[in-house]
């Protein structure tokens, strides 16, 4: 039997793409320290603070949460061959949000702290490149909190000793849009699915219970 459906040319196509130069994946943990006030709005003065917990949250800056500080070329020698590579200054900024949690169960949150972090990678990056970071995973937990108390104040606690630690999977990437050529054939709409109206449906019925049976 013969296909219903006529035979497709394939033909030359041009599309807007973005061409990988280099990828890699790649994991980081590092510490924010603080030791002084930090802002909590809502915490009354002299709050009593024993046997809280504080726990953190930490997202990507919603403003340059990447900056490329520096590109420098350097040279490699890979299975036998020189490579001009790119040693990468990447700075990293975040936004970190702490949460105190009463022993009551009422909770405050701080304000959002700015924490940024710089990283070298080596990527083929070549100047006019885009270098484009995307956090496959981002978490956060509180190491150690020390002392921290509440005390004339309000809206304030003031930590002795405040160690939080930022984990990092990230997918680094150097990319540059091309225009590429390849032979293809445009698609076609598929067939509308078949639809039809369902049939009457019963419930199933208790003929092991109704009718009674009368023994005739």
């Amino acid at each position: 039997m013969q296909d219903s459906m006529p035979s497709q040319v394939r033909e030359p196509i041009c599309i807007n793409v973005d061409k990988v130069f280099d990828w890699i994946v790649k994991e980081a943990s590092f510490e924010f320290s603080k030791t002084g006030t930090i802002r909590f709005p809502g915490l009354p003065a002299h709050t009593d603070l024993t046997h809280a917990v504080v726990t953190c949250h930490v997202v990507p800056r919603a403003i340059h949460p990447v900056k490329i500080l520096n590109r420098e070329n350097r040279q490699f020698t890979i299975d036998g061959a020189t490579v001009c590579l790119q040693n990468l200054t990447i700075q990293k900024n975040f936004t970190l949000t702490l949460v105190v949690t009463l022993p009551g169960g009422t909770k405050f949150t701080s304000d959002p702290i700015t924490v940024s972090r710089c990283e070298q990678v080596t990527l083929c990056a070549p100047k006019g490149t885009d270098v484009e970071i995307l956090f496959t995973d981002l978490d956060c937990f509180v190491c150690s909190m020390g002392n921290p108390t509440s005390g004339n104040t309000a809206n304030e606690i003031t930590f002795t000793d405040l160690n939080v630690t930022i984990s990092v999977c990230q997918s680094i990437q150097s990319t540059f849009p091309v225009t590429v050529e390849f032979l293809a054939t445009f698609c076609e709409p598929r067939a509308e699915l078949p639809f039809a109206c369902p049939g009457v449906v019963r419930p199933e019925q208790c003929p092991a219970v109704f009718p009674p049976h009368f023994g005739y």
